[in-house]
């Protein structure tokens, strides 16, 4: 029978054949093991996986759940092998999932963003196109940030308009059309991009002025000043507008859009979904709710359907 540090590994690589990247779940059962060997045990019990979520009595009911729910992912695999194995019963760390409140930016402010990030005071004269270009994206397709980090000059068709997203969530990949001015955008950017390096050759389509690709600590970092300097975040404000809502108003502002033209929404979300990466289309929902506006354009819909009855 496989030792415990093995059976990880092989779980591990079976779930990321599957297109899952794991990161988070390789660092908590690999502190687990290292917990199990403190106790002297060889085998996953309920007691020791309950222990070892709840260690960290500073940390959230949530994240302790989230701990437990790795482990007993990994105490399921491990019980086809060892049948003394313990699974952790469903609900033993019950709690409510919290998820940040999503902030849907006006035109204005994402304007005011843009020319935030054109004014930018940086060395580097390439930086402020880089952070335009950049948010511009984000706002104009709604990708994800890692999306767009990774995004290579080889990932770009210009001729037709269109980027190549590699290896997305679950393995993935996907087109993303472009519209003609994110196009023209994009083009300036890269021709800026390309005189300021020279001959030096570069991977990314987006980089630092060492022509490396973006660290995210670095760009979120450079996004909350930005937001501070047009109020959209308080100057002490640990919480507010993120790059990931770039996102959600672009979900919400199709759907309104579709909404408002009268087109068969139901149908078309499946459309919206594949577009976001979206592996269920379930995923694509929760960016839909709660939003006045989708709201009111859904009603609007909904009584001119009806009223046509009446």
């Amino acid at each position: 029978m496989k030792n415990l540090r093995q059976a990880v590994g092989d779980y591990l690589s079976l779930r990321r054949s599957l297109g899952f990247k794991l990161k988070d779940h390789e660092r908590c059962l690999r502190e687990f093991i290292s917990f199990l060997r403190k106790k002297r045990s060889t085998r996953l019990s309920v007691r020791l996986a309950l222990l070892f979520a709840t260690q960290h009595q500073h940390h959230q009911p949530a994240r302790w759940a989230a701990r437990l729910r790795v482990v007993r992912g990994f105490a399921r695999y491990r019980s086809g092998e060892d049948p003394t194995t313990e699974i952790p019963p469903l609900g033993l760390l019950p709690y409510r999932a919290l998820r940040a409140r999503p902030y849907l930016y006006s035109a204005t402010e994402i304007r005011e963003l843009l020319k935030a990030a054109q004014n930018l005071r940086s060395t580097s004269t390439l930086k402020p196109w880089t952070y335009y270009c950049l948010f511009g994206l984000l706002a104009t397709t709604g990708m994800r940030i890692s999306e767009a980090l990774n995004l290579q000059i080889k990932d770009v068709d210009w001729s037709e308009g269109i980027l190549t997203i590699h290896g997305t969530k679950f393995g993935k990949s996907r087109l993303v059309p472009l519209h003609p001015s994110t196009r023209k955008a994009l083009s300036a950017y890269a021709a800026r991009r390309d005189r300021f390096f020279g001959r030096k050759p570069v991977l990314h389509f987006f980089v630092s002025s060492r022509g490396t690709r973006l660290d995210g600590g670095d760009v979120r970092r450079t996004f909350y000043r930005l937001s501070r300097e047009i109020g959209l975040r308080q100057v002490s404000a640990s919480h507010g507008p993120r790059l990931h809502d770039f996102r959600h108003r672009f979900a919400v502002q199709t759907l309104v859009r579709w909404y408002r033209q009268g087109k068969d929404v139901q149908r078309r979300l499946p459309v919206l979904s594949t577009y976001l990466g979206h592996a269920h289309v379930t995923d694509t929902y929760w960016y839909l709710t709660s939003t006045p506006e989708l709201m009111g354009a859904a009603g609007k819909r909904m009584e001119e359907r009806w009223g046509g009855l009446l």
